[in-house]
């Protein structure tokens, strides 16, 4: 283990700033990078002090392990900067404890806490004036861990890299979302590794993501494998349905993600006196919900997207429309979340992580 990492971590200082060519009024989602970039490699058995580096290509063996078994496993984050320049994450060692449960259960040699921690606080100060202080954007910070490892042998990788990159972003959705509820295809199974960020899960997405997006629909509701009876997940998001003033969320299985924007949502709801049910919800009961009218919300949570609202769904070739609330469970919830995350209100519940 490292101590004191930050007097050991090897930094190496970009020449020039890109920061002066981002229009950062007009900033998309992940395709702007900042100047540096955490690396970190395993070898020989244990995990090598992290460096930060300029930005730039890697480059890897045409056998490296990542091209031909998929062992990838990755986080999402974001920091943010308040009107007093000081910059915070949001529930960081959940990032870092999922990160270590999905490298597990993808045979990924688990990363030290404070590796993790430490490489990133130091890339964040590093690179602190990229965050954006408008209302709406934030750093998204990507860590995640691939094979680097030689050879075709079907078997888990000998060699792995961490890396840490970061991208001034806006918003990932921009209003209500039409969604189809999958009949067909699966996100997960039973004993799979649904519960973890591993990339191959969602290039599992993609294509039954494309064809609702040609029927003209923006995401996916995924429902369980067996049947096709459970409500499970929204896109690459957690799913919270509001049947009257109850608002209802799958339980996390083996097949769904443990959520951090998820649970932080379902305690700030029960903090402001909604009633929360966490347990298995059919399609059926939305649908019948939607027809005597009270299906009052649908909204995916997610790190990207914070809360994204569902305007429709479409179930057995009919569409379902959601009514048009004042004051929604998802406006007020979205806006308690973010108001945490940006200081602009009160932490009760120690989530802010100042750096």
């Amino acid at each position: 283990m490292i101590n004191n990492t930050t007097q050991k971590i090897e930094i190496v200082k970009v020449q020039h700033s890109k920061i002066n060519e981002v229009d950062f009024d007009n900033l998309s989602f992940g395709k702007t990078f900042t100047d540096h970039m955490l690396i970190c490699d395993f070898k020989d058995g244990k995990w090598e002090i992290p460096k930060i580096v300029p930005y730039q290509p890697i480059t890897l063996d045409p056998t490296a392990r990542i091209f031909h078994y998929g062992q990838s496993v990755f986080e999402g984050m974001k920091a943010y900067k308040d009107v007093q320049d000081n910059v915070w994450l949001f529930r960081p060692l959940e990032n870092c404890k999922r990160l270590n449960i999905s490298s597990k259960r993808l045979a990924i040699p688990e990363l030290p806490e404070d590796y993790f921690m430490e490489g990133l606080k130091t890339l964040l100060q590093l690179d602190k004036d990229w965050i954006p202080k408008s209302e709406g954007n934030s750093l998204y910070i990507r860590p995640y861990i691939f094979a680097t490892g030689k050879g075709l042998h079907a078997s888990p990788s000998d060699e792995y890299k961490f890396i840490i990159v970061c991208a001034p972003s806006g918003a990932y959705f921009s209003g209500k979302v039409k969604v189809l509820i999958e009949e067909k295809y699966s996100r997960a199974a039973n004993g799979g590794v649904g519960f973890a960020k591993a990339g191959g899960n969602y290039a599992g997405q993609f294509y039954p993501t494309q064809l609702a997006i040609d029927k003209g629909y923006h995401q996916v509701i995924w429902t369980d494998n067996n049947t096709h009876d459970y409500i499970e997940e929204a896109g690459a998001m957690n799913i919270f349905i509001r049947i009257n003033d109850t608002l209802i969320t799958a339980p996390t299985s083996d097949r769904i993600l443990d959520g951090i924007t998820r649970k932080s949502i379902i305690d700030i709801a029960k903090d402001e006196g909604i009633n929360v049910e966490i347990r298995k919800i059919t399609v059926k009961e939305v649908v019948d919900a939607s027809n005597n009218g009270s299906l009052k919300e649908m909204f995916g949570t997610g790190t990207a997207a914070v809360i994204s609202p569902i305007e429709s769904f479409r179930c057995k070739n009919q569409d379902y429309i959601l009514p048009e609330l004042e004051n929604s469970y998802g406006s007020l919830l979205k806006k308690r979340i973010t108001d945490i995350q940006t200081n602009k209100a009160k932490d009760t519940f120690g989530w802010r992580y100042k750096i």
